[in-house]
């Protein structure tokens, strides 16, 4: 029972980041986001998360789990450095991003669901002694708390004209990418 919990949770993150990457990307390009543009990565890699975590709750293992551990945090470190060198540039050049309704209202419903999705995750990893699911809700978390994250910087960008606030946003996704990228690698090592 606790089981197919884990896996329905898995399955709905899975189904909510497919839809959410593709409209986040297209939103990025549409308004020129870099901020948008990591959100939607970062969706990928959520996305990826929740392919190891199934693959894991479907055979449980040690190896397997320090193996799926190992997956989702060089996944985190590697977006960050994508994201931060991308922000870095974008700063640099002054260069000014559009405003993105479909952006701020997708995030808004995002930060919802994902706190919700990562509430079950971690009380169902608790109950199943699962560190990988674990690990995973608090990847989910993260993704709420982006969500939120970029949504300040497209809103500011949106009502106030600063320009600056969406790829400073970004940056908030290179710190926990690089904080959850190091903490999953640890946990795999233990």
């Amino acid at each position: 029972m606790l089981l197919r919990r884990g896996l329905r949770l898995e399955y709905a993150t899975l189904g909510w980041n497919v839809v959410g990457s593709v409209v986040v990307i297209a939103a990025a390009f549409a308004a020129r986001s870099v901020a948008l543009a990591g959100f939607g990565l970062d969706s990928l890699i959520e996305i990826l998360a929740s392919c190891v975590v199934v693959w894991q709750l479907k055979n449980e293992g040690h190896d397997r789990e320090r193996r799926a551990l190992r997956l989702i945090g060089v996944a985190f470190i590697l977006l960050a450095v994508y994201i931060g060198a991308q922000s870095l540039y974008v700063l640099v050049a002054g260069f000014r991003p559009h405003q993105s309704l479909l952006g701020i209202l997708w995030l808004a419903l995002t930060a919802v669901a994902m706190f919700a999705l990562a509430y079950g995750k971690s009380a169902t990893g608790r109950e199943l002694r699962n560190r990988v699911l674990e690990t995973e809700a608090r990847v989910t978390v993260i993704d709420g708390i982006l969500a939120i994250s970029v949504l300040v910087g497209l809103s500011l960008n949106a009502a106030a004209g600063w320009w600056w606030a969406d790829p400073v946003a970004a940056f908030v996704i290179v710190y926990y990418g690089l904080r959850e990228g190091r903490a999953a690698l640890r946990e795999a090592t233990h």
